[in-house]
């Protein structure tokens, strides 16, 4: 009787077929649904009628513009958060570390509602500023996806290239924006890319505050509420073409900037 042999290969089999049920068998659906029409046959309407519809171009506008507003907000405020807990010698900067992350863990419907509260507090009717409450709430969920990047790039800087540069002569902004900003730019294009995307379709910050305007996840779920998977579906399909081209963008970048930062070392 000829013994089992292990084979390397074999630890593909389960994510292999994980990747089948969960990934490529729904995104078959999507695409089926988005090229069909209501009584299952091929048509392009859905197509057609996502870059005719003036609503619901308005409506990716919006969610464009609300998604870069939140993703600069949390950029400005994560930067310099990430680069004093990256590059201080504070003793205790992993538990200051922790207490930005520790949000993370508190359930997220839990977390808005006291964002609401606080703000009901400061603002009266909160449905008054709708955009503004959005970038709120958004950057009060996405701003740990920001900071952890930043400080994983900025705590792995080589100080001996800070010491050169102060070494001939740079001063302290001219080493952070010749040396510490450029090398510390694969953080900042992982914390856009893990910001941006997520804040075009997360439509339950809006749902409660109260915000009576839509973004693409909230015309998805209307859709789909409806019944209409043939639009919703389109849609879907739509927005993740725009996630894999800003990830192909952005990974270029990154590795065009690698490259180039390795040139000059």
């Amino acid at each position: 009787m000829k013994s089992l042999r292990f084979n390397r290969k074999q630890l593909c089999i389960p994510y292999a077929v994980f990747l089948v049920l969960f990934v490529i068998a729904p995104l078959v659906v999507i695409v089926y649904y988005a090229f069909t029409n209501g009584e299952g046959k091929f048509s392009f309407d859905n197509f057609v009628g996502f870059f005719t519809s003036t609503n619901t171009l308005g409506t990716l506008v919006y969610s464009f513009s609300l998604a870069i507003v939140t993703t600069v907000v949390c950029l400005i405020i994560a930067y310099p958060t990430a680069y004093i807990l990256a590059r201080s010698k504070f003793k205790k900067k992993y538990v200051l570390l922790m207490l930005f992350i520790l949000p993370m863990w508190i359930n997220f419907t839990l977390r808005i509602t006291a964002l609401k509260e606080v703000l009901s507090v400061l603002e009266g009717n909160i449905s008054n500023y709708p955009f503004l409450n959005s970038v709120i709430g958004m950057t009060y969920d996405f701003l740990p996806f920001m900071i952890l990047p930043l400080y994983t790039s900025l705590q792995k800087l080589d100080n001996s290239l800070l010491e050169a540069a102060s070494d001939l002569g740079a001063n302290k902004a001219t080493v952070f924006l010749r040396v510490t900003l450029p090398l510390s730019v694969p953080g900042i294009i992982s914390g856009i890319t893990m910001v941006l995307l997520p804040s075009m379709t997360n439509y339950v910050v809006l749902d409660m505050f109260n915000n009576k305007t839509y973004i693409m996840g909230s015309l998805i779920g209307r859709h789909f509420d409806a019944y209409d998977w043939n639009k919703g579906s389109l849609i879907s399909l739509v927005l993740l073409l725009i996630i894999f081209i800003v990830t192909l963008v952005t990974n270029r970048f990154s590795d065009k900037d690698s490259n180039n930062r390795g040139a000059i070392i």
